[in-house]
């Protein structure tokens, strides 16, 4: 190396006007440098290194002519450009700086993934590279193993460095060297460009209601913060464009995604409009809404739509969290999508405002928590509700409240390890209720209530290091006051679960509060294995002296003594978790209330399963009972083929409500996703429907994603 050092400096010192060592000169290295009679010509051979501003060129000789200022370069040729694309030829003839010339059978790979071959290439100005004679792909191509699954074959390619696009001339896309498409011209960003004006890959979709179409994004950036995604969606059936348009700001971003459809399962013009975003604000206050809205009931279910669900929900909400305060204010609409239930009987602009604060009074000790709420909902029905009506769908009830909450509360720790903790809480509650003919009015209620509690955490290492503990916990509380006439218009779903099981009320609204004399008493066990594994179990029931009708049958307080709460969970580092809970009615000898959720996760799979079970409970509405599977789950076949699947059972009907299977591939240049979905509808306003997609990308360009992670070698 230093002899080749040595040569070069030579060199520049014979040759005055030869490239030098300075800022846009060239470097030269060589094994062998001779110059010339006259002092006009350079030839470098055996090992030739030319380095210029970050480009990086070897050959096996190099003549550099000094009155053309030219590098006529023979090969194996290859230019290494700053940014990682490799040029190769058999030969060339540059200027001095690489940006001017004429390369023989050259060979160009971009990002280190689309290799496009030529027989001529010609450098313009640094920035363009003119080729002839084209085939271009992103698949390997070994000669042992025949043509390339794609490629595309071009009379002219121009590949622009500066706006990273590539400009082809009479296009012809071939499937293992069968020509199968043509275009006269077509433009594609190189895999270093991110966002590129054009088309993104096609999706081919069949559905039982919609026939068989087409789906053709095509993706406007609009400047470096936003973009805008059109995609006409055409079949035998429809005429759709979707939209979504994005935009990011320097406090927050939104997202809105909307369609129109007009087509011949409904007479009307149909459509969607799902919107979001978020804002950070001053004085670290977020502002976020959500916008969701369609034409129609079956307009998510028809189009198989991404954002298909039972229950729309607008809201917009201004919130601030500190260490010892928190502050809400928002409002939310609901639309019911779901047969059967009524919109206008539904609660369905909701207004709310929190405040909660918290302080550690010196002299008192412990932590005082006051808390103020208003809470509105209101229902588009106008009718009165009197009792007497047997249907209820004629409740048009609108409620307002206010709610102040104070506590205080503190913990101690007495002989023997028993951590104690008391809580001393007042409730006042207004409230205002309008069209109910039983309850019409005004209502307040005032609620003292105290409650002591005990645990006893008893640690214990075992033998091979695992940590176990095993903590009895128990409760004894007193809600005083009397319930008011105010109906029961929040309280209707009551979910008792170990997060509330010592809890002064177990009623998620302001509107019930549980009463008189209750206890509580229970046994939580973890396990920490170092073999890898993890445990926790949790036991308790609920006693009161009151037997309270508000509990309906499912929430497992029925009755003075609640169900028996079991909930454990599981987890290994193998991918194991497994998490369950349910309500035990030891009388009727069965689950009132249980669900269930596993995952299993490895290298090559990854497997997810629910269960729900919910009895029947008119007090929620809920003549038949429900008992569903939910399964999912993802297979790794090999390194380029996945398998996935999805499922949901109703035990209870013995029927399944949605099914769907797919396959993907994937290679250093394709990528195909295939699937069918299956929904097996019920509702009257629902149809069954089955779809199938289908989408093919042509990896190696920006719109088709990266295949680096798939690339291979060829074996000879």
């Amino acid at each position: 190396m230093l002899r080749r050092v040595l040569l070069c400096l030579l060199a520049l010192m014979l040759v005055p006007h030869a490239p030098r060592a300075q800022s846009g000169d060239v470097v030269l290295l060589a094994d062998q440098i001779l110059v010339q009679e006259g002092g006009d010509t350079l030839v470098a051979t055996g090992n030739v290194e030319a380095l210029h501003q970050g480009t990086r060129l070897t050959a096996a000789t190099i003549v550099y002519d000094r009155r053309n200022n030219t590098l006529d370069i023979q090969g194996p040729i290859r230019i290494t450009q700053p940014n990682g694309d490799v040029l190769t030829a058999t030969q060339a003839e540059l200027d001095q700086g690489f940006e001017n010339g004429l390369l023989e059978s050259a060979r160009f790979v971009l990002d280190e993934q689309l290799q496009i071959a030529s027989a001529r290439a010609a450098r313009v100005e640094g920035r363009y590279t003119a080729m002839s004679q084209v085939a271009a792909t992103s698949c390997q191509v070994c000669g042992s193993e025949g043509p390339p699954l794609w490629s595309i074959r071009a009379s002219r390619v121009v590949h622009d460095a500066e706006e990273r696009q590539i400009y082809f001339n009479n296009a012809q896309l071939r499937i293992l060297d069968v020509p199968v498409f043509y275009i006269p011209r077509m433009r594609l960003p190189d895999p270093t460009l991110e966002r590129a004006r054009g088309f993104l890959i096609p999706e081919l979709k069949t559905s039982s209601l919609l026939g068989f179409g087409i789906k053709l994004p095509y993706f406007i950036p609009i400047g470096d913060h936003a973009d805008l995604t059109l995609t006409p969606y055409v079949s035998p059936i429809t005429r759709t464009l979707e939209l979504r348009y994005r935009q990011a700001f320097r406090t927050g971003d939104i997202t809105v995604n909307g369609a129109i459809s007009r087509d011949s399962l409904e007479p009307e013009v149909r459509g969607l409009l799902f919107a979001e975003g978020v804002f950070r604000l001053p004085r670290d206050f977020r502002l976020s809404f959500d916008i969701e809205a369609v034409t129609d009931e079956s307009y998510l279910n028809d189009y198989n739509s991404d954002f298909k669900k039972d229950r729309l929900d607008s809201a917009i909400t201004l919130s601030r969290t500190t260490r010892d305060t928190f502050f809400s204010v928002g409002a939310i609409h609901y639309e019911s999508l779901t047969d059967g239930e009524n919109n206008a009987t539904q609660p369905t602009i909701i207004g709310d405002l929190r405040y909660n604060r918290r302080f550690f009074p010196t002299r008192l000790g412990g932590e005082v928590r006051l808390g103020f709420q208003t809470h509105g909902h209101y229902r588009y029905s106008d009718t009165d509700i009197d009792g007497s009506d047997a249907d209820s769908v004629v409740d048009g009830r609108d409620v307002a409240r206010a709610n102040l909450d104070l506590s205080w509360r503190d913990r101690w720790t007495l002989p023997g390890g028993v951590r104690a903790g008391a809580i001393t809480q007042l409730w006042i509650d207004r409230f205002l209720v309008d069209q109910d003919a039983a309850a019409e009015g005004d209502y307040t209620e005032v609620t003292p209530a105290a409650s002591v509690e005990l645990r006893w955490p008893l640690v214990k290492t075992a033998a091979n290091g695992a940590r176990v503990m095993v903590e009895p916990v128990a409760q004894l509380g007193w809600i005083g006051g009397e319930r008011s006439g105010v109906p029961n218009d929040e309280s209707t779903r009551v979910e008792f679960d170990e997060g509330n099981l010592l809890s002064l009320s177990r009623f998620p609204a302001p509107d019930r509060r549980e009463r008189g004399l209750i206890g509580a008493a229970g046994l939580r066990w973890m396990r920490d294995d170092p073999e890898g594994w993890r445990a926790a179990l949790t036991v308790g029931r609920v006693w009161r002296d009151e037997f309270d009708s508000d509990f309906s049958r499912s929430s497992g307080m029925d009755s003075k003594a609640s169900d028996w709460l079991v909930a454990g969970q599981f987890a290994h580092e193998n991918g194991i978790q497994l998490l369950a809970r349910g309500l035990y009615d030891i009388e009727q000898t069965r689950f009132t209330k249980a669900e269930m959720r596993a995952n299993l996760s490895g290298d090559a799979y990854t497997l997810g399963a629910s269960y729900i079970l919910l009895t029947t409970d008119p007090l929620e509405d809920r003549d038949d009972a429900q008992s569903q599977w939910r399964v999912n789950g993802r297979y790794n076949i090999d390194r380029n083929w996945t398998a996935t699947g999805n499922t949901r059972y109703d035990i209870a009907e013995g029927q399944f409500l949605t099914a769907g299977v797919g396959a993907e591939y994937r290679n250093e240049c394709v990528a195909v996703d295939f699937s069918v979905s299956r929904s097996f509808a019920s509702s009257t306003n629902l149809e069954p429907s089955t779809d199938f997609g289908l989408t093919v990308a042509l990896t190696g360009f920006s719109t088709g994603g990266s295949g680096k992670e798939y690339r291979r070698s060829c074996s000879y």
